[in-house]
């Protein structure tokens, strides 16, 4: 029996890991334990029709189909590698890796999308005294809400190159060291820009994890957040403690 025929084109996702993730979500397969034949054909096929159209095909996507066969062959081994520990090795654990990494990065990115699209119904509070205590980021710090923080930051998500396999080989950073960075980020009066916190940042993991690192700040009334006036930067201001 044939696989069923789909109409998938690749500029439908954002690189090969997005490709996989919905053939994943489709079939309802388990991430920890992927039929990497059924797989590598699909995604083979896929790709050969894109071709066969005189269609350009990403050398991302290129290399994932190698990544798949040779995942693919380590499989179909007689005798598996085995680790230091003399257990079986299962070829597709970097893979997985990858995907379930990939998998969070998208679940925050829609959350982000999702602030920013959702229209604040807080009433606007008049200052940083008003915060004091609470636990809630989504309070008004002056002229600057969480619609506002969200706004900003999907913009430059949207300027950034879309997640890759080979950025989620890299050592992830945690939420405390951006914390402990922004912190240690600020001038001499104890305020630091958006425009040039967000120059430091490399990919959209590093914005995404950014934009929590500010949220937490806030929570933790470190921070407080202005604009003077419409279309201006956001200024970020350190809270000194008592």
């Amino acid at each position: 029996m044939g696989m069923p025929l789909y109409k998938v084109q690749l500029d439908q996702f954002e690189g090969p890991l997005d490709l996989l993730l919905y053939f994943i979500r489709r079939d309802e397969i388990d991430i920890y334990d992927i039929p990497i034949a059924q797989i590598t054909a699909e995604y083979l096929q896929i790709i050969e029709d894109m071709k066969s159209m005189n269609l350009s095909v990403a050398g991302e996507f290129i290399l994932m189909a190698a990544t798949l066969m040779r995942i693919k062959s380590k499989m179909l081994l007689p005798r598996p590698e085995l680790d230091d520990e003399g257990e079986p090795i299962d070829p597709r654990t970097e893979l997985v890796h990858q995907l379930v990494e990939y998998q969070r990065f998208k679940d925050i990115s829609s959350e982000l999308s999702m602030k920013w699209h959702d229209q604040s119904y807080r009433h606007e509070r008049s200052g940083p005294q008003e915060i004091e205590g609470t636990e809630d980021v989504g309070v008004y710090l002056k002229k600057v809400n969480l619609f506002d923080l969200a706004q900003y930051f999907k913009e430059a998500m949207d300027r950034m190159p879309v997640i890759t396999a080979y950025e989620l080989h890299r050592e992830p950073i945690s939420l405390d060291d951006k914390k402990h960075f922004i912190l240690k980020s600020f001038d001499g009066d104890g305020t630091l820009t958006f425009s040039r916190l967000l120059s430091t940042c490399k990919d959209k993991q590093e914005i995404i994890i950014t934009f929590l690192a500010i949220l937490d700040l806030m929570r933790l009334i470190e921070i407080v957040i202005y604009q003077n006036n419409l279309f201006d930067d956001l200024e970020i201001h350190r809270l000194e403690k008592n």
